[in-house]
């Protein structure tokens, strides 16, 4: 009986229900309920493929039933089993939406042609519904097609940079979509002002690279100069703007920053397939892919160029290099650094540079903690020195260039050499002349214009005498290691010095205030150079601090550093000679010709300083006086 395995008899008498059971439905699984109310609630217990109902229980308890069924299940044939004196008539059980008729008695011939009737017409209902349902989501699978194709392509273009390979990836799926036969992708050549194929499927090669279309008077150039897609239906094969013979095409645009650079295009050269407005819509979104897949090309081009530019510079640079993220890692050194901290061919990217580099001075400029900032210099050994300059960039971490300073320390060795050389063998014929010049007046007496020349002479070769002692005494300090520091406390040297200019001071009746805080400490420094460091800024401040003038001198404690500051009201410093003055030799524009002095006092001063790792600098005005602040570390 067909496809029906499972029946639903809906009848009150069980002697009628045991005959189907036995003899009439033998073959199938039989379920009975004695009225509607309980065939409804068997039917959703297990849902059978056939229903059978009595017309005893009316026309309305049936029509209810029908009802119910309906709502659920509308597919489930249902018979109406009738007596031969039933007023329930085929047309009444048609209306309620029951599928067939039989008359009792019947026999298992007839009920097997009533579901044969059934089956089949269920059959046929089926093959109708699904060809309605394919006509009707036909287009909707069509479109879930093409929202997968551009899916995989937008995949393709984010994960791949060969511009070949996308290029031919979106012909192929445009071939896909439109069931097209061909498929180019045309750019516009700015020196020519001509289409050439960039990509192509399903073209002869010598074909696609002689291919050349003239914007003016094409179909292409139309796109290109419109920025329009366009697209080509005929019955019989044109060549008309199109340089071959073709039934159908369409051109979609290629825009790049608001510019149109090519065309992408199918088109059907053998049989008559049509292309329609949805395929224009699609390949407009696949030209936009295209686009992105050129620009990214043409960025990561760009980039792989600059890359390997800055590679070629690095390479070739003879300055070393070393660039550091945010969180210490290595990101790159270049060979000149590989060479000079021996790290041959070890991988150090993504490492912590703490684990890459073991040189102090190197480890010091990274972490900000050099003695002296502003020079950074990295001994590599006896022979070898460079400079370091640290540079922070943001969003990167942090830049390390070193220079090859080892021929400037070399030349400065000499230097140094032939200065105390110089210095020393100057020393003997200036103390000879300053001798000489003292036994004029013991040989005979001398006039007064003579007198004035002989204190002239005796004038210059002390201002020689002590320039030379100022060179020899910054050489000694520049050389002078750390061995020489103990605890000093600093208020006795400046109570000293000041000692020392007492007679100056009382002549040019200037007052000298010593500021220094209740928590002032002792520090470890070199005691002779600090004395002389303060011999130097107390000296310049009363040379330069005019007459009833004022010098303070102050100090204080602040965290692990000591401030001291020493201010005048002398005639300042000029703005633009303020970064000179601790140059050696330099003296300010504003100094009185006749004033003494060398040069090199702020030069051996902030040599003084930086050997002690702190830190000096000017602030001033001119005709308000000049402050000198000194930074040191409170020293173990």
């Amino acid at each position: 009986m067909g496809n029906i395995q499972t029946i639903l008899i809906v009848l009150s008498d069980e002697q009628t229900i045991q005959l189907f059971e036995r003899y009439i439905l033998s073959n199938q699984q039989v379920n009975s309920a004695r009225s509607c109310e309980e065939g409804l609630t068997a039917f959703h217990a297990a849902t059978p493929d056939l229903v059978l109902v009595s017309d005893e229980f009316g026309k309305e308890a049936c029509a209810k039933m029908m009802g119910e069924l309906k709502k659920t299940h509308p597919m489930t044939p249902v018979i109406l089993l009738c007596q031969k004196d039933s007023d329930f008539s085929t047309l009444d059980a048609m209306r309620i939406g029951m599928a067939d008729r039989l008359t009792l008695p019947t026999s298992r011939e007839a009920i097997a042609r009533a579901i044969q009737r059934v089956t089949d017409r269920q059959d046929h209902f089926e093959i109708w519904l699904r060809q309605e349902a394919r006509k009707a989501t036909g287009p909707l699978i069509q479109q879930m097609d093409e929202l997968e194709s551009l899916a995989n392509l937008g995949r393709t273009i984010t994960s791949r940079l060969n511009i070949d390979q996308v290029l031919n990836e979106v012909l192929d799926a445009a071939l896909t979509i439109t069931n097209a036969e061909q498929g180019s992708i045309l750019l516009l050549d700015d020196k020519s002002g001509e289409l050439y194929m960039r990509a192509a499927r399903n073209f002869q090669e010598d074909f696609v690279h002689t291919f050349r279309l003239p914007t003016d008077d094409t179909y292409a150039g139309q796109v290109i100069q419109t920025g329009e897609p366009l697209f080509l239906q005929a019955d019989a094969p044109q060549k008309i703007k199109t340089s071959y013979l073709v039934h159908s095409l369409a051109y979609v645009p290629l825009i790049y920053h608001g510019r149109t650079i090519g065309v992408l295009g199918v088109d059907n050269r053998q049989s008559n397939k049509r292309l329609n407005q949805q395929h224009i819509s699609t390949l407009s979104t696949m030209a936009d892919y295209a686009a992105i897949a050129i620009e990214n090309a043409e960025l990561y081009t760009q980039t792989e160029q600059e890359r390997n530019k800055l590679a070629a510079i690095l390479t070739q640079i003879k300055d070393g290099v070393i660039v550091l993220s945010e969180d210490g890692l290595v990101l790159m050194v270049n060979p000149v650094v590989r060479k000079l901290f021996n790290l041959d061919s070890r991988t150090v990217e993504n490492q912590p540079y703490t684990e890459v580099f073991t040189n102090q001075d190197l480890l010091q400029a990274i972490q900000g903690t050099s003695p002296n900032p502003d020079r950074i210099e990295i001994e590599i050994n006896e022979d070898l020195y460079y400079r370091a300059r640290v540079t922070r960039i943001e969003n990167v971490g942090k830049v390390i260039s070193l220079h090859d300073i080892s021929y400037l320390k070399e030349l400065d060795q000499l230097k140094t050499e032939f200065v105390h050389t110089v210095s020393h063998d100057l020393r003997s014929p200036l103390t000879t002349i300053l001798g000489y010049v003292d036994l004029i007046k013991r040989v005979g007496e001398v006039n007064a214009t003579q007198d004035d020349y002989i204190g002239r002479v005796q004038a210059s070769v002390r201002q020689i005498s002590n320039l030379i002692s100022e060179v020899l005494d910054l050489g000694k300090i520049e050389g002078r290691m750390s061995e020489f520091f103990e605890l000093t406390s600093l208020e006795p040297i400046i109570q000293g010095v000041l000692a020392d200019h007492q007679e100056e001071l009382d002549t040019k009746g200037q007052r000298v205030e010593v500021l220094l805080s209740g928590n002032f400490p002792a520090i470890y420094t070199d005691p002779t150079q600090i004395r002389q460091m303060f011999e130097n800024l107390l000296g310049n401040a009363i040379k330069y601090t005019p007459k009833a003038g004022t010098i303070t001198v102050s100090g204080w404690r602040e965290n692990d550093q000591v401030i001291i500051r020493v201010k005048d009201t002398g005639r300042g410093i000029p703005l633009d000679e303020q970064t000179k003055i601790f140059d050696r030799f330099y003296r300010g524009k504003n100094v009185v010709d006749d004033t003494q002095g060398t040069g090199l006092g702020l030069a051996i001063t902030k040599t003084i300083v930086e050997n002690h790792q702190g830190r000096i600098w000017v602030n001033s005005k001119e005709n308000e006086g000049s402050t000198f602040t000194i930074v040191l570390p409170m020293r173990e």
